[in-house]
């Protein structure tokens, strides 16, 4: 009888699905197409794919100081790698993007079982070590939020993959919720709010801080989207144009009340 998948090997298993439909996109983009506007306001579509280029070679170096025992990449190497990665053509960055993230997904994948439940890889900002999970979900997030940004340069009803979806609601509940302080804004609204996620489970509280929590109780407000719209309304991509018919907030704050309190990034 097997046993069902681990947070692992689901996380990994999602960058890989996300990898593969990304790299099929970008693939069949045009020259004017990775010049045009992605889903994020201030970057065009290249700007995205060269942001996901660099952030996987920077992950990959630090998975390879965990796994193969190779020095921890030095002060200066995240700068350098934005930097090189910044001058590239447009062209380029798309090729490198689909280099550098396949690179990393399938070291991901090449881990066995028991390094999947024992590793754990440190990361620059955090004052410990995280294990492979919630550093591959970390990735997920980027991956598929910024996945996102340039899926809807191409279809504008674009939506996150459901798996992804599941995992990172999961992810921003428990191991990743600290993400919540550099993502949300508590104080953009004037008093406390607990906004279930219709038929999700899950639920926003605003207090002194933000938290995404897979409990509820005592709701003082109803998101009436999916569970995928409210994860983007968490990274703050749930801005007007992308939104649903019938996504709306009714109780104490307002739809418009929690796009402030989830700028995005």
């Amino acid at each position: 009888m097997s046993s069902s998948p681990s947070s692992a090997d689901r996380t990994i298993a999602a960058l890989r699905s996300g990898h593969d439909h990304l790299a099929g996109l970008v693939n069949g983009l045009s020259d004017d197409q990775l010049i045009g506007p992605s889903g994020a306001s201030e970057w065009k579509v290249a700007d995205v794919l060269s942001h996901l280029g660099s952030g996987s070679e920077i992950t990959l170096a630090g998975f390879r100081s965990a796994v193969d025992g190779t020095p921890e990449p030095a002060g200066e190497f995240n700068q350098s790698v934005w930097d090189r990665w910044n001058a590239m053509a447009p062209q380029d960055q798309a090729a490198g993007f689909l280099e550098h993230d396949e690179r990393l997904v399938a070291s991901l994948e090449a881990l066995t079982p028991e390094q999947r439940e024992t590793l754990q890889i440190k990361v620059g900002f955090l004052p410990a070590p995280l294990p492979l999970a919630a550093f591959a979900g970390m990735r997920l997030s980027e991956a598929t939020m910024h996945g996102w940004d340039v899926t809807v340069a191409v279809d504008p009803a674009a939506v996150l993959p459901e798996d992804a979806t599941l995992l990172l609601a999961e992810q921003y509940s428990d191991a990743l919720s600290f993400l919540a302080g550099f993502i949300g804004k508590a104080d953009q609204i004037s008093k406390p709010a607990v906004v279930e996620i219709q038929g999700s489970g899950f639920g926003f509280v605003i207090d002194d801080g933000v938290r995404l929590t897979p409990t509820v109780s005592e709701p003082t407000a109803t998101f009436t989207g999916s569970l995928e719209a409210a994860i983007r309304l968490f990274t703050g991509r749930l801005t007007a144009p992308y939104t649903p018919a019938g996504v709306d907030v009714i109780g104490n704050v307002t739809l418009d009340d929690l796009r402030r309190v989830f700028p995005g990034y």
